[in-house]
């Protein structure tokens, strides 16, 4: 297949390393320098510790992409989307897909005349280390849905992943991405405020009674049948994910912004409308906003 890949974050590269051997990628940067980068050294990919064997790739800085691949897929943070939207809503002729954490980017997307629109839930972990290297620390899937449009092209995306870079199909793209908001709206805030590992979250018996209340808070606010199947996927994402850091964590760690207006701004947005008390959703919000902003010192 031929796919563009849009962004050079660690999802960016990860994915363009994974699918690259494969297919005909090309990974679109925000910055020129980046993509040069790329180019140069190949793309580099770390995992259990081994430095895996490099990928010769196509890269260009975003102005070049004019969204003629059969699939672009949109691997930037949720916050940094609107940026593309002029780009995203001029150029796209057939199918994309987005892989942002949060719900909030829906709105945005549903804007988008693209043929076919998918969104994903990614589940493993990664960070970048440089312009062309990235450290797969987590093995994971990523699970993607229809929004808008035919599944076929999705269904040659999944097809064409490697065995160990799992593609898989959803049915119901609202429920999986509900799924990956609890994921995120109670990992994420709790492991950058009380700095720890997923883990923790769950061994440490007095954290566990927050990562509880919080679950619930959420859970409430989103009015979630079947809290309990929720609750064991939640407590299963961060035993299988146990010694890394969530993506909020290090984001904080390496000041860039975070997605938590896409996460808890999102569940704080809508338990005001709902005109629902949520205190531990505000409390943490306003945690990161203000660790956000004493970074930036404002």
């Amino acid at each position: 297949m031929k796919i563009a890949i849009i962004g050079g974050g660690s999802l960016g590269l990860l994915f363009s390393y994974y699918l690259g051997f494969q297919n005909e990628v090309c990974i679109y940067t925000r910055t020129k320098e980046q993509a040069d980068e790329i180019t140069k050294n190949g793309l580099h990919l770390i995992k259990d510790g081994i430095a895996l064997q490099p990928l010769k790739i196509a890269a260009a800085g975003i102005q070049d992409w004019r969204g003629k691949e059969q699939v672009t897929i949109v691997a930037v943070k949720q916050y940094q989307l609107s940026g593309l939207m002029e780009e995203l809503k001029a150029n796209v002729e057939d199918s994309i897909l987005f892989l942002q954490n949060g719900y909030s980017h829906i709105e945005m997307i549903s804007e988008i005349q693209a043929q076919n629109i998918f969104v994903g839930s990614v589940e493993h972990g990664v960070v970048r280390v440089n312009d062309y290297t990235v450290q797969h620390n987590g093995s994971g899937v990523t699970r993607t849905a229809v929004f808008r449009g035919e599944s076929h092209l999705l269904r040659e995306l999944a097809k064409n992943a490697p065995a160990d870079f799992p593609v898989l199909l959803e049915p119901d793209y609202n429920e999986m991405l509900i799924k990956k908001l609890v994921v995120n709206a109670v990992i994420n805030p709790l492991t950058s405020v009380l700095q720890v590992r997923n883990g923790e979250l769950v061994d440490n018996p007095f954290y566990f009674e927050i990562f509880k209340q919080l679950f619930l808070e959420c859970a409430l606010v989103l009015g979630l049948d079947q809290e309990e199947v929720y609750l064991q996927n939640l407590i299963t994402v961060c035993k299988k994910t146990e010694y890394n850091h969530s993506s909020m964590y290090k984001d904080m760690e390496n000041g860039r912004p975070t997605e938590i207006d896409a996460i808890l701004g999102y569940l704080l947005e809508l338990s005001k409308n709902k005109k629902m008390k949520a205190p531990l959703i505000h409390n943490y919000y306003h945690c990161i906003k203000g660790k956000e902003q004493e970074r930036e010192g404002g």
